[in-house]
């Protein structure tokens, strides 16, 4: 149908990438306009619904991202940095709204998107769940409103084969508890602690990581001073929320001016 908004969906055969692409398929407003893979992979040329679905849609899967790109309203990423900023460069170049899952990037990688969000529509969140983004927008107005003898500490824990620590959900945490400090996150976050070492300074953001099993995320923020604890959590069931939140947010690009946006933008939270 012409007018139903096309997407494409980086990392088709992984864990998110083939959740989204069966959500797609169930609904009525959007549609798959191509699954990508990584040069190489298996899948490459194969009919992505007798991969994914069990009965074929005649969808390829490719690895030809710019294909990928041409044609589509929007692009859904959960991938790894490189690729994600290989991506974001080409969809400048067709003008494509990037939707951003991935995790892990460095400074230098995170200003190289700021740039490309001049020209494009980027949404890009550490977490794309409905509650995670209430949390959010709950522990920058705590920070703000708590002195500096409340500590902050984020917990975090996922499954076994998370490679990246902190998770991009417990940095999206920090930095928000920074923004209610008036702060940036690098100005208060405590680095790795192993061994001995000094106490903790005033204001300061601490970060914990669990890894195991097949926890889907689970995090804590807490704010504690000598006398109190204040406390509050966020546990994932499922991925199914992250899968809803970020068609929700392609759905949102739509017409959308150039900018790096997040889910607290797409969930009207800001």
């Amino acid at each position: 149908m012409k007018n139903r908004f096309k997407v494409s969906v980086l990392g088709a055969s992984g864990r998110m990438g083939s959740k989204i692409i069966k959500k797609i398929t169930e609904s009525s407003t959007i549609d798959l306009h191509f699954g990508v893979e990584h040069k190489g992979h298996g899948w490459i040329g194969q009919d992505c619904g007798e991969k994914l679905l069990g009965k074929p849609n005649n969808i390829l899967i490719t690895d030809d991202l710019k294909l990928a790109l041409e044609g589509a309203e929007a692009v859904i990423d959960f991938s790894t940095p490189d690729t994600s900023l290989e991506c974001v460069k080409l969809c400048a170049q067709t003008d494509t709204a990037h939707v951003i899952g991935t995790t892990g990037f460095d400074l230098g990688q995170e200003n190289q998107l700021s740039e490309y969000a001049e020209r494009v529509v980027i949404v890009k969140a550490g977490n794309m769940s409905l509650g995670i983004n209430v949390l959010t927008s709950l522990v920058e107005k705590i920070s703000s409103s708590l002195d500096l003898d409340f500590d902050i500490e984020i917990l975090e824990m996922h499954h076994r084969d998370k490679v990246d620590a902190p998770s991009g959900t417990a940095l999206m945490l920090g930095e928000a508890a920074a923004r209610g400090k008036g702060k940036g996150l690098p100005e208060l976050r405590v680095g790795l602690r192993d061994g001995i070492s000094d106490g903790r300074e005033k204001g300061s953001i601490g970060f914990a990581s669990l890894r195991g099993g097949g926890v889907v995320g689970e995090h804590e923020v807490s704010f504690t001073s000598d006398s109190e604890r204040i406390s509050i959590k966020h546990e994932a069931f499922s991925r199914d929320i992250f899968v809803n939140g970020a068609i929700k947010a392609a759905l949102w690009s739509k017409e959308k001016a150039p900018g790096l946006y997040d889910m607290l933008n797409v969930l009207n939270l800001r």
